[in-house]
């Protein structure tokens, strides 16, 4: 395998195994933030890492399919990574709000569901409920994420909040997903889980690569671990932090954040043949 690095375990490394082999049955799909674009402390002012976006244009010719699936709206994903007006992207697909969205290099076409209900009445009472905890919302349409990484007292004001943000998702329907200093209201029904095992039956690959760094992406390393069990080879990575241990504890291969996960992807299209010319 050259000079990528060696899962520590021995499903990843046949995972990374299968991919090497047949790279035109692979997909390779990643989290946005914190494992293509580092944490910064206003959402808004989020950017990939500066490897990742060449990293994945030099994947996306060589793979069967790559993706990007986030609990951002995918609009706002494209536009953050400066996915679009990409040719050599044009098999792209961005997953958003967990997988509820999604848009398509290829077209540009963006797909979305109608608005939640529970989401509005919970937009109303959030400022009452939030006080002067020092948190912020971002408000993602058909979702909401209250930061609190920003508040005078970080992990205080996330323990705070928990528990009241977890009547208010119960009384409106909704799940609340927990992260890195963020708490978020979304529907029910998706999570990268789903995203992922759908988009795997849609492509037909037969090896997976997916890396992710926070609580959200535990899904999505479960969704791999289950689709082993029918004979997809798969190699989860973890963007590493000092805020999420139970990811890291979880994955086949862990990487120092998103610098590790560009370093990871660009190494493994320098080991794959190069696009068809067809």
């Amino acid at each position: 395998m050259g000079s990528l690095p060696v899962p520590t375990t021995d499903a990843g490394r046949a995972g990374l195994a299968a991919l090497l082999r047949s790279p035109e049955r692979a997909l390779i799909a990643a989290d946005f933030d914190g494992t293509l674009a580092p944490i910064v402390p206003d959402p808004e002012q989020a950017r990939p890492h500066p490897d990742a976006v060449p990293a994945l244009a030099a994947l996306a010719g060589r793979v069967a399919a790559v993706a990007i699936v986030t609990g951002r709206p995918a609009e706002v994903a494209v536009r953050l990574g400066g996915f679009a007006g990409h040719p050599e992207l044009a098999g792209l697909v961005v997953l958003g709000a967990y997988g509820a969205e999604r848009w398509e290099a290829a077209t540009g076409r963006l797909t979305t569901p109608p608005p939640h209900a529970g989401v509005a009445a919970a937009r109303e009472e959030l400022p009452g409920l939030l006080g002067a905890s020092g948190a912020s919302v971002e408000d993602k349409g058909n979702a909401l994420a209250v930061h609190t990484r920003r508040a005078p007292d970080p992990a205080g004001a996330f323990a705070a909040l928990r528990a009241p943000m977890t009547d208010l998702a119960a009384r409106h329907g909704l799940t609340l997903e927990p992260g890195r200093f963020v708490l978020e209201l979304r529907p029910p029904g998706m999570d990268k889980g789903a995203a992922l095992t759908a988009l795997v039956r849609e492509t037909g690959a037969e090896a997976l690569l997916y890396a992710g760094d926070d609580l959200g992406d535990l899904a999505a390393f479960e969704a791999v671990a289950g689709l082993r069990e029918s004979g997809v080879a798969g190699l989860r990575v973890c963007s590493g932090s000092a805020e999420v241990a139970e990811l890291a504890s979880a994955a086949d291969l862990t990487v120092d954040g998103p610098g590790g996960v560009a370093a990871l992807l660009a190494g493994l299209a320098a080991q794959l043949p190069p696009p068809s010319a067809g």
